[in-house]
């Protein structure tokens, strides 16, 4: 494979298909241009958080320093990256199912909370 550089991290469009399948501007998280911004630059940011490429201007040193929370992001591409990251690193919501908790061997012999075949009464309307 080819060595990576800039001129093909800019032009290649940056894409999430695990976290957004549908694409960033379609998920209803970014904005217009942040969604653009992320498009354009997010292959270059991606390969240099990576360290896939080193960083060569003062701007590239900027988003990286950015990206990892050296400082505060200033341009559009930077607050879109740190939006993008906070987006996919959040916590995990629970089940709609609820939080289920494993039963141990110790509660299953519990016999005082066990309803036995007899107990159960069953009423059929016809």
């Amino acid at each position: 494979m080819g060595k990576l550089t800039r001129e093909l991290l800019v032009k290649r469009v940056f894409s999430d298909a695990k976290n957004y399948p549908y694409g960033f501007s379609r998920s209803g998280d970014f904005s217009i241009s942040e969604s653009k911004a992320l498009s354009e630059y997010g292959s270059l940011i991606a390969a240099l958080v990576d360290g896939q490429i080193q960083p060569e201007t003062s701007e590239e040193d900027k988003l990286l320093a950015a990206a990892f929370g050296k400082k505060e992001p200033e341009g559009a591409a930077e607050k879109a990256w740190v939006k993008y990251q906070k987006r996919i690193n959040r916590p995990k919501l629970g089940s709609v199912y609820g939080n289920h908790r494993p039963i141990l061997a110790e509660e299953d012999s519990v016999d005082d909370e066990t309803i036995e075949q007899d107990d159960l009464e069953v009423e059929i309307d016809d």
